[in-house]
């Protein structure tokens, strides 16, 4: 269960992290905790998998690798064995599934344009299915800050106005 303090760090930590000798120390002192209470919430997030990554995101293309874009055509009553073939690939982040004939879609990122494509092909010849690459032609930076904090207030508000009319 996710508390008030827990969707602080999850805004101090998204974005802005210190870049210093004792970075956890340094969030830890802006949200009033210990550097240990800081690290033991953050695992717990990520253990009960309230947080689903917690790590740099570098520009992987400076240092010669890849990111793709791919999709797939996965048959319905396929879903999920396909599902667990592509998020076995450690190159494969965000998996999404949508509502369109190409109803996966998922970031590759390797270190070079070779392993991207050694995982797509990977990726083929365990699902049997075609993987539609869509590399990158442009780089937009489009920052998206969803707040936790916001998130978890409203929730909290509901949940007492939900009290207030019952009694």
């Amino acid at each position: 269960m996710l508390d008030q303090v827990d969707a602080q760090l999850m805004d101090r930590l998204h974005g802005g992290f210190p870049l210093s000798e004792r970075p956890y120390a340094d969030v830890a002192a802006d949200l009033g905790l210990s550097e240990e209470d800081v690290l033991t919430r953050l695992q717990r997030l990520l253990d009960s998998r309230m947080l689903t990554r917690f790590g740099p995101l570098f520009q992987i293309e400076r240092a010669g690798g890849q990111f793709l874009l791919a999709a797939m055509a996965v048959p319905e009553a396929d879903f999920e064995r396909v599902t667990e073939v592509v998020n076995a690939q450690r190159e494969v982040a965000h998996n999404y599934r949508r509502t369109h004939r190409l109803n996966m879609w998922f970031v590759v990122a390797a270190g070079s344009p070779d392993e991207v494509e050694a995982t797509c092909a990977r990726i083929e010849s365990t699902t049997g299915l075609h993987v539609h690459r869509f590399p990158k032609e442009r780089e937009y930076f489009i920052e998206l800050r969803l707040s936790a904090l916001a998130a978890w207030a409203r929730q909290h508000a509901s949940a007492h106005q939900g009290d207030h009319h019952a009694g």
